[in-house]
């Protein structure tokens, strides 16, 4: 009896492992309902490194029978795709990419979570666009553009002579003011000086240059703050004493300056960047030896070049162009 009795306990036990094991199973077990994605960067191909710039907005697909929504690449040439549940991690899927200036191309992606790089063809390679261009030729292509600075000068000085009228060796007899040690019947001046609208002191400083300069003091000044208004205390407890008030005064005020730069060419494509705060970007470029400004508003567009642009708030815009078919760098 004892022994069927363990027995049954042992059974007891087991039962009960499986039956937790495979609730832990279950609610730790990943949603069979999550969807893969593929994603990747799509390039144009070039056996030169330098030239293998991003491709934007080409279209990517799948086959219909596995309703995948279509994507695009961005700016960067990134692109990512959402393949719906009934695929398996390691699986691959056929994707299509399509763009009007590029050769198509068909490739089997593995939805394994790595990174995919997709080189796409020009129709028009640079050799035939080069052929094809001889009346057409872009030349000393420049960037300007203007941002605004502050610019401060020094435009003056400001200058108070003040005294502190008192009478020296009158005792204080607990009447305020006194001398710093409380002996001596002290008197106490304030003096300012403006700066004016628009304009701040630096540099400020006092002095005592006439009158028993030992027996005075400055009790209090706002010299370490640059401001418009700026103010100093002093204490005198001998005969009247004259101090002398001085400061630099400095102007701020905000002005365009003009920068220029040179975009960086490889191949048919020409990239440059500008700060958040550029206003008026163009470029300047020679056709056929004529000098044209091209301006470049938030959605560029050029006779001689396809652009895009992506705003960075922090950094700036960075600009892609990719010259059209028929025209070609000197």
């Amino acid at each position: 009896m004892a022994s069927g009795h363990k027995i049954a306990v042992w059974v007891s036990i087991a039962a009960g492992l499986i039956l937790l094991s495979t609730a832990l199973l279950r609610r730790y077990q990943l949603p069979a309902s999550i969807p893969f994605t593929a994603e990747g960067s799509i390039l144009k191909q070039d056996p030169d490194t330098r030239k293998q710039s991003p491709v934007a907005d080409v279209e990517v697909s799948a086959a219909a029978e596995l309703d995948v929504a279509n994507a695009k690449s961005d700016f960067s040439g990134y692109f990512k795709i959402m393949v719906p549940p009934g695929t398996n991690n390691g699986e691959t899927v056929l994707l299509h990419f399509r763009h009007p200036d590029y050769q198509p191309v068909d490739l089997n992606v593995a939805l394994n979570g790595q990174p995919n790089v997709i080189r796409m063809i020009p129709i028009h390679s640079e050799v035939e666009s080069a052929a094809s261009a001889s009346g057409e030729m872009v030349a000393n292509v420049q960037l300007r553009y203007t941002t605004e600075i502050n610019s401060t000068e020094n435009i003056g000085a400001g200058v108070r002579i003040f005294q502190v009228l008192n009478a020296g060796g009158v005792p204080c007899s607990q009447h305020l003011p006194c001398s710093p040690d409380g002996k001596w019947k002290a008197a106490i001046e304030t003096a300012s000086l403006d700066a004016g609208d628009g304009n701040v002191f630096e540099h400020a400083r006092v002095t005592c240059i006439a009158g028993p300069c030992p027996f005075t003091k400055i009790d209090h000044d706002n010299f370490s703050q640059n401001a418009r208004a700026i103010t100093v205390t002093a204490r005198n407890w001998s005969d009247t004493a004259t101090f002398l008030m001085q400061a630099e005064v400095f102007h701020t005020q905000v002005r365009d300056i003009v920068r220029r730069a040179y975009p960086i060419i490889f191949g048919r494509s020409l990239n440059f960047t500008v700060p958040a705060d550029a206003e008026g970007v163009t470029l300047e470029a020679e056709l056929n030896g004529t000098q044209i400004i091209f301006p470049l508003p938030l959605e560029p567009s050029l006779s001689w070049a396809d652009c895009k642009m992506k705003v960075d708030q922090e950094r700036g815009r960075d600009y892609r162009c990719e010259l059209k078919s028929g025209f070609r760098f000197q």
